[in-house]
């Protein structure tokens, strides 16, 4: 590939990622294009809670019933347990803190987005829940009262579409309109050809009975473990083994026991206060079996534990965590002992999980709500409008001194500015895209980063145009100046600005809150300003033409003109 291609293809890369930055950071700009805006516009900047507004809620954790060298790991439990309650209810980056006076512990909640404080109390319950529960029997009178009146209504439609079918309306279009099944719904209801065993038995009972009659509906609905079925035959084909039946059916689908875990488990009385610890071992010896998780109750739910296995062998004893199913292992035999395998063909990573679970659920840090606080949106957004001017300014202010200062080359710089800010904009929304686990939230600490990294953004720039400078001086031609300009500042650049990463890491590895948020969009800043610098500008500067520049250096400095000579 020649010189000239390359080039081509690197300007070709620096305009697509401008042009792929800008309409990201900048969704009007594609205004006039609906499904692309539509797209690009759902992607939003994450802003924290002194932007946005939300609830600020304080606990005290009481762990006065738990060993002093066991306390602190209860907290990082609960804090644990508290970030999964809050995460999953798309209230935004929610944080949670601890903190510790003496033989005080507090966790600290902060709910960007949430305006209603009842609501942001009702995500985070009291205490971590643990529970091990057995099966239901199965003529449990309370469970077959709860689900007839949950499938009443379903029953009675059905009955009113038996009703339009035998009065004559048209089986496929009720089929497309009621049907539940979504294998034939869209086909009216048709199943095809099939042979015996195919269906449940009470279906099959009725499409393989010789005595209804062919394009006849059964009058009757037909109860199966999915629900209730209208049937009508079509069509029957072959002899004994070989015979087939076509019909169509609209199923109304029933709840069963299975749908609701609190009509499948009841109760036993063992709960993770029981539960001394949880670990992962591994069967076989060696360490060369399957991960499994040991489970170590104490006196008192040995005991408990021994009475529950006893009269479930054989049957699945379902762990919840927070009212939710977590596992159902099954119960091999009597543990008389109080130590309980849970295997499954987990991987290290799930053991781990189910344990790091259990051990949440297992230490009863009861939280006491000691404070409470509403903070207006109406705050973040005046606060929001000024460091959005303020950062606008910066920037204009930064493009305007590199132009007037460094003409053409500052100019060039100018675009590097303006990619940078999109890019890093970019970035902002690209991790909320991503996920809550990459999601950057921007605060007033994280735009003051954005707004530091903007001046850093062309320091950089100035070492190579400075140096660009100094080679002219030495009366070398602009292609070589510019070569050296930039391998000579490479030396500066990296000492000035790896020195400011390594503080931004210091600081998110140590710092909490507001300061690891300043200290990661500086650390991105930086780093996005140094690609900008020695790549971008690099490849813009090396694609203008040089012998056009070697006549017009007023364009680039007011150095006096001088022969010049190659070296």
């Amino acid at each position: 590939m020649t010189f000239r291609r390359k080039m081509q293809l690197k300007i070709l890369g620096v305009i697509l990622l401008g042009v792929c930055s800008g309409v990201i950071a900048y969704p009007q700009s594609v205004i006039f294009f609906d499904p692309l805006y539509q797209k690009v516009n759902q992607l939003k900047v994450s802003l924290g809670l002194d932007l946005q507004g939300g609830v600020h809620l304080e606990y005290n954790a009481d762990v006065s019933t738990i060993p002093s060298d066991q306390r602190s790991d209860a907290i990082s439990a609960v804090q644990a347990v508290v970030e999964r309650r809050v995460n999953p209810s798309g209230v935004g980056e929610s944080l949670v803190q601890t903190a510790q006076s003496e033989d005080t512990y507090r966790v600290i909640v902060e709910l960007p987005g949430v305006k209603d404080i009842e609501e942001a109390k009702s995500l985070i319950k009291e205490t971590p829940t643990l529970e091990f529960k057995e099966e239901r029997p199965e003529d449990d009178p309370e469970v077959i009262r709860s689900l007839e009146q949950f499938n009443a209504p379903t029953l009675e439609k059905a009955k009113e579409v038996l009703e339009k079918v035998k009065s004559g309306e048209d089986f496929s279009e009720l089929a497309k309109e009621f049907s539940q099944d979504p294998g034939s719904k869209e086909n009216g209801g048709d199943l095809d050809f099939v042979k015996k065993g195919t269906f449940v038995p009470e279906f099959e009972a009725v499409v393989f009975d010789e005595t209804l009659a062919l394009g006849s509906v059964y009058p009757e609905l037909v109860e199966s473990d999915f629900g209730w079925h209208i049937i009508k035959v079509e069509e029957r084909r072959g002899e004994g083994e070989e015979k087939e039946v076509r019909a169509r059916h609209i199923l109304f689908g029933k709840i069963t026991r299975e749908y609701i875990p609190d009509f499948q488990y009841q109760e036993t009385g063992l709960t993770g206060r029981y539960l001394e610890r949880a670990s992962v071992d591994f069967g076989g010896g060696y360490g060369l079996g399957e991960p499994t998780v040991i489970l170590n109750f104490n006196e008192e739910g040995t005991q408990l534990f021994k009475e529950i296995t006893e009269r479930n062998i054989g049957k699945p004893l379902a762990i919840f965590i927070d009212g939710e199913i977590e596992t159902a292992p099954t119960v091999q035999d009597v543990i008389p002992n109080g130590v309980a395998t849970i295997t499954g063909q987990y991987t290290l990573e799930e053991a781990q999980a189910l344990k790091a679970r259990l051990d949440e659920g297992a230490l009863p840090v009861p939280l006491e709500l000691v404070g409470q606080q509403s903070i207006e949106a109406s705050l973040g957004q005046e606060e929001l409008s000024k460091s959005l001017k303020a950062g606008m300014i910066g920037i204009l202010a930064v493009m305007l001194y590199m132009i007037f200062y460094y003409r053409l080359f500052g100019f060039v710089a100018s675009i590097a500015i303006l990619m940078y800010a999109s890019m890093l904009i970019s970035i902002f929304k690209l991790s909320s895209f991503l996920g809550s686990d990459w999601s950057i939230t921007l605060t007033l600490s994280g735009i003051a980063g954005f707004i530091l990294s903007i001046g850093m953004a062309v320091d950089a720039n100035v070492l190579i145009f400075e140096r660009i400078k100094e080679e002219l001086r030495y009366g070398k031609y602009i292609e070589n100046a510019v070569r050296e300009g930039f391998r000579r500042a490479w030396t500066s650049i990296v000492d000035g600005n790896v020195s400011t990463l390594l503080t931004a890491i210091v600081l998110i590895w140590v710092g909490t809150g507001f300061v690891q948020g300043f200290a990661t969009i500086l650390f991105i800043g930086v780093s996005l300003s140094m690609f900008t610098a020695v790549v971008i500008v690099r490849v813009i500067l090396n694609a203008m033409p040089m012998s056009f520049l070697s006549k017009h250096l007023w364009l680039i400095t007011s150095l006096p003109k001088k022969n010049k000579k190659n070296m």
